[in-house]
């Protein structure tokens, strides 16, 4: 991975984007990469081992103006949206999907995509903090059906930096799109780093135009 420029705060004149400069000082953290020059795309957040990364996610995407120049959501299991938290989750960009029919979540989040002049859909493809065996492939097949690129986003505990790569637009071959995916996160630094799942998918079928099994 090559090295990457710091992405320079924005202040912006909300509340939110103020506080969030503050707090990326306090917290010692920056944001570092090239800002996608697209309206729309799927951002994969990786490794996922910690439940630290949300909350940093949102100081640095708010911080670096990135929550501010795109209308966002991430996908959360839809058991999250329940009373007390349940509108909390929603107001930050939580958007509930139900893993049981995981056959409907691509065709839901590309709707949510097309809804948007620009959007940006953050996924974590590990779908999990555990340990997993593969990662899910649901974030691979919105993008493929919505047109839109991927974004690679890495949080760096070791340098505490937030890096954004770019953008790649799945070509259907996705052992290769994976390999690019694998040389980006590679010499990252989880939180955790005996939780780093495998970057590769469970199915071997070809790219089809709807979510396999476990691709969710």
């Amino acid at each position: 991975m090559e090295a990457a420029s710091p992405i320079a705060p924005r202040s912006g004149n909300g509340f939110i984007e103020r506080v969030a400069n503050r707090l990326l000082r306090m917290i010692g953290w920056r944001v570092v990469g090239t800002v996608p020059q697209v309206p729309k795309f799927v951002a994969i957040v990786a490794p996922h081992t910690s439940n630290w990364e949300l909350p940093i996610g949102l100081v640095c995407g708010f911080a670096s103006g990135f929550l501010r120049m795109w209308p966002y959501g991430f996908m959360m299991k839809n058991t999250v949206f329940r009373w007390p938290i349940g509108g909390l989750m929603s107001r930050i960009g939580g958007l509930p999907v139900d893993r049981s029919q995981p056959h409907e979540v691509v065709p839901q989040m590309v709707g949510v995509i097309n809804q948007h002049d620009r959007f940006l859909l953050a996924i974590t493809p590990e779908g999990t903090r555990k340990r997993t065996t593969h990662w899910k492939s649901g974030f691979y097949h919105i993008a493929h059906a919505a047109g839109v690129p991927i974004v690679p986003i890495y949080f760096d505990y070791a340098k505490r930096e937030c890096g954004v790569g770019r953008a790649v637009y799945p070509t259907g071959d996705i052992a290769g799109d994976l390999d690019i995916f694998r040389r980006f996160f590679s010499p990252v630094t989880p939180k955790r780093p005996e939780k780093v799942g495998e970057i590769r998918f469970r199915e071997t079928e070809p790219l089809s135009g709807r979510a396999q099994e476990g691709a969710i």
